[in-house]
């Protein structure tokens, strides 16, 4: 049989061990552009190894829908990965924990629409899965010349949905 995830509201607090939530919430820390723009200032913690540099990249992924089959996870071991939506539509995002080189048991976040999503450095993840058109992300992550990416794939692939 296979195992359901539950999809659950994207937090800060739930996705810390994770990564960053990429949003503009509470007030913002300065206010800038003749007093017309709030920065929201350094949300995420980039961290692209000593061999890398940042990069931004542009994403257009297929939508998919729920239940979502996940088989497989990736991570990025050289370097951390954000997702910035250039829309307003909730995407799914998919992580797991570490437990000794493989992915542990996944977690399910929908975000509301007006977040992006940092991934630590090494953070085991989900595919980019937008849930409608159009799957138009921003991503900043490492640029350079050695691997950055694990893939694992499951014997029995979950089942991600809302019950």
């Amino acid at each position: 049989m296979t195992e359901t995830i539950r999809i659950q509201p994207l937090t800060a607090r739930a996705f810390a061990p994770f990564g960053d939530v990429l949003a503009a919430t509470g007030a913002p820390d300065k206010i800038i552009n003749q007093g017309l723009c709030g920065r929201f200032h350094d949300r995420a913690q980039l961290d692209f190894g000593p061999q890398g540099r940042a990069g931004i990249s542009v994403f257009n992924a297929e939508p998919r829908a729920l239940p979502y089959r996940l088989d497989m996870v990736e991570r990025h071991p050289e370097g951390s990965q954000a997702f910035l939506p250039l829309h307003q539509n909730p995407f799914l995002v998919i992580v797991a924990p570490d437990h000794d080189g493989t992915p542990g048991q996944p977690r399910a976040f929908l975000t509301d629409g007006a977040q992006g999503i940092n991934f630590h450095r090494g953070t085991w993840h989900g595919v980019l899965t937008p849930l409608s058109a159009p799957g138009l992300f921003a991503v900043v992550d490492r640029i350079g010349s050695t691997p950055n990416l694990h893939e694992h794939w499951f014997t029995e692939p979950y089942r991600v949905g809302r019950d």
